[in-house]
């Protein structure tokens, strides 16, 4: 942050000089600005869906560390995915933007020829980003080596974190969903968006009243396939429900597809991540003719070798899927692993100790706030507007910024990987292409974090939080006050939304049901394909 530490007093004596016009006041034309702003942002916030509603909004001036607008600005509020803010922060300076996970096969036996007497480890590191693809790479590194008889087992070691799957405050009914899935050491990714721990189920019609068509990506056996669908006429309308019971591993997939529609595709958690990447692995070994005795779980010994090695794509990298898409899974994996790399210990307990210290040391307050996890899926977390536009403030001196702004969602980009979590809203305003910032929504939470640059080029930190409203998510209002500071310093500045009507910022954003998180939802329509 860059302080202002003068403080400048003094009086001014003006005398009235016939025939000479007034003095110009300095400053007078951007104090008037400042207060056009302030009265703009209070009749957003008058909206009717706000009343009763935790409301916390902070407008600073990273140049002259000066507050523009402020409301509620020390409130602890649940941030929902804004807590990914402090989380991927925190690893940047802990871990490194160049930082990797490793996924090793390891043994201890010894060779003959082109039998290994002895078990084969596979040693998760923690790597969201594994996916099949990567598991039969390390099957290829085995056959290359000459193996092609093991006189042991295949093993699965997790031990690179603790056994602790869900992190605390989430919500059981959350459990079957994607964005909620347990986080393990070794897991498998089975998409580019690295949903790590999730199994994509697919679904396509056959004739009318038989069995719809199901088949997962990767296949396994860590899940159970119960399915209940069926194909209906081709004139009906259907729905289908995919849907893992709490607490076993079977994904029960009911109701129906018309004949002759696309196929249909949804993601589904598994219940174990370890099993379900050691099966994967299995599966890569035997389809290159490689045989084995058993498998299971099983650390490897200190003085195993390693036979292949799979190395991750770098933090910097992983950082856009991660903060674009609001992936849960990684801000989880990150906080375990910084536990592991920094204090021995791949627990949330640990990880988290380093995410206080690392921000401590950036000047947030460790008693000011509460996280209890990564992501911000917990509704235990506790984080006021002040601390995160304090945060977003102080970061801008760090010689990773540059790669983590650009990993924010960008307001109205098409693309997706560019436009994230806010590639349909604020669309055709001033703040499209203008506003980098994090999206966070939950029931009863809505919150927009992050920077935008004005139409005077004047670039600004903001941070909007609300909790507690009754009504859909008001993102219309968040997207509203990021809108209006796109505006900021304009000479002309456009009408601003008042109680009730909705701004044009978001009249392309998705309502997404507000009994589920709203970032990266997988929806798909059994009309086409998707």
């Amino acid at each position: 942050m860059r302080r202002v530490l003068a403080l400048l007093t003094g009086f001014v004596m003006i005398f009235a000089v016939p025939g000479v016009a007034d003095p110009v006041v300095p400053h007078e034309k951007p104090l008037r600005a400042e207060e056009a702003l302030r009265a703009d942002l209070d009749r957003i916030l008058s909206d009717p869906r706000l009343a009763g509603a935790s409301v916390g909004v902070v407008v600073r001036d990273p140049v002259t560390d000066r507050i523009l607008y402020r409301r509620s600005p020390d409130r602890r509020m649940i941030p929902a995915s804004n807590a990914k803010l402090f989380t991927s922060v925190a690893a940047l300076e802990a871990l490194g933007p160049d930082f990797r996970f490793d996924t090793r096969v390891l043994t201890s036996g010894r060779r003959r020829g082109n039998v290994l007497f002895g078990d084969l480890y596979l040693r998760g590191g923690g790597d969201p980003t594994m996916s099949a693809a990567d598991y039969r790479a390390l099957a290829d590194r085995i056959v290359e080596s000459g193996v092609r008889v093991v006189r042991g087992d295949v093993l699965a070691d997790d031990s690179y974190f603790d056994d602790r799957a869900l992190a605390n405050g989430w919500m059981a009914v959350d459990e079957p969903y994607y964005y909620a899935a347990p986080i393990s050491a070794l897991t498998v990714a089975p998409n580019t968006d690295y949903d790590a721990g999730t199994v994509l189920v697919r679904l396509r019609p056959t004739r009318p009243g038989e069995p719809v068509r199901v088949s997962t990506r990767p296949a396994t056996e860590a899940v159970e396939i119960v399915n209940r669908a069926r194909t209906l006429a081709a004139d009906a309308t259907g729905e289908l429900s995919v849907r893992r019971a709490h607490g076993t591993d079977r994904v029960i997939v009911s109701g129906g597809i018309p004949a002759g529609a696309g196929a249909g595709r949804a993601l589904s958690t598994v219940a174990d991540p370890t099993a379900y990447a050691l099966d994967v692995f299995r599966r890569a070994l035997t389809e290159r003719g490689v045989t084995f005795e058993g498998s299971g779980e099983g650390e490897a010994p200190d003085r195993a070798r390693v036979m292949a090695e799979h190395r991750s794509i770098p933090l910097r990298r992983l950082l856009v899927p991660f903060l674009k898409l609001s992936n849960n899974g990684h801000a989880e994996t990150l906080v375990k692993t910084m536990g592991r790399v920094l204090r021995e210990e791949g627990s949330w307990r640990a990880g988290l100790g380093v995410v206080r210290s690392r921000l401590e040391a950036s000047g947030i307050d460790p008693a000011k706030y509460r996280l209890v996890d990564g992501s911000g899926l917990s509704t235990l977390n506790a984080i006021s507007p002040a601390q995160l536009a304090e945060l977003l403030d102080t970061v801008r001196d760090r010689p990773w910024f540059e790669d983590w702004k650009r990993a924010l969602p960008l307001a109205g980009a098409a693309e997706r990987m560019t436009g994230g979590t806010l590639g349909d809203r604020m669309r055709g305003t001033a703040a499209e292409g203008n506003v980098s910032a994090k999206t966070g929504s939950m029931t009863g939470v809505t919150a927009l974090s992050g920077y935008v640059r004005t139409r005077t080029e004047r670039s600004l930190v903001f941070s909007v939080v609300f909790n507690g409203f009754l009504s859909a998510p008001p993102r219309d209002l968040s997207d509203a006050v990021a809108v209006r500071l796109a505006r900021h310093g304009a000479d002309s500045p456009e009408s601003v939304p008042g109680p009730g009507e909705r701004d044009r910022s978001s009249a392309s954003a998705v309502d997404i049901p507000s009994t589920r998180p709203d970032e990266s939802m997988f929806e798909c329509s059994w009309s086409k394909s998707c």
